[in-house]
């Protein structure tokens, strides 16, 4: 599979909750992988696997652990049921939302369910909207999904990859497909496709060098 056909192998939805009485934005996103549910367990749980396609992770991996990884996310592992179920915390920085990831047999296959919950910025939402993290999200299931298909690790060029025109088609589609799913949550049409435009931006455009 090409990197268009899997972001399009990925369903996605948005949903409205609440967390200790505060609002929150549930991104939700879909995949079934093309191996066995115990070698997906793996490669997400192994901290000497995570590396080959996502990033370097350090910390205790167990639950009640603290985790890293390398410049990005860390948090608590709250729940570790093998080989259905993972709950942690997500931090970059002073903001904390909360990450389930579900698995299920499906054929020969193995269903993933990523969902992703944090409490709601009303300007950082209207900006970018649930597509800030759910095209992060389908970077990390590009780079599991090719992973599972060949062994490939994470290329060096990764970084300057969505800035090319494969890189870019990628992320339109994610970014309009997760706009879609918000819209279908409530949010106003017009609002959803500005932070879709926002966020294909953020994760495209290469920042200009400060003088």
């Amino acid at each position: 599979m090409n990197p268009l056909e899997h972001v399009k192998a990925v369903t996605r939805e948005v949903r409205t909750g609440e967390r200790d009485g505060k609002p929150t934005k549930i991104a939700i996103a879909r995949r079934a992988f093309p191996a066995g549910q115990d070698d997906v367990w793996d490669a997400l749980t192994n901290a000497e696997r995570l590396p080959r396609w996502f990033l370097p992770v350090s910390g205790d991996l167990e639950v009640g652990g603290r985790y890293q990884f390398e410049g990005n996310a860390g948090g608590t592992v709250e729940t570790c049921r093998q080989p259905e179920l993972i709950k942690t915390t997500w931090e970059f920085g002073d903001q904390v939302s909360w990450l389930e990831i579900r698995l299920s047999p499906d054929g020969d296959r193995t269903s993933v369910e990523l969902i992703h919950e944090a409490h709601v910025d009303p300007e950082f939402a209207k900006q970018y909207g649930p597509g800030a993290v759910g095209v992060g999200w389908d970077g990390a299931f590009l780079g599991l999904g090719l992973h599972l298909e060949s062994g490939a690790e994470r290329p060096e060029e990764v970084a300057s990859w969505p800035t090319t025109p494969e890189g870019v088609e990628f992320h339109r589609y994610a970014a309009d497909d997760w706009a879609r799913a918000d819209i279908g949550d409530g949010t106003d049409p017009a609002e959803a496709r500005a932070a879709a435009e926002a966020v294909l931006a953020f994760y495209t455009v290469v920042p200009e060098e400060q003088p």
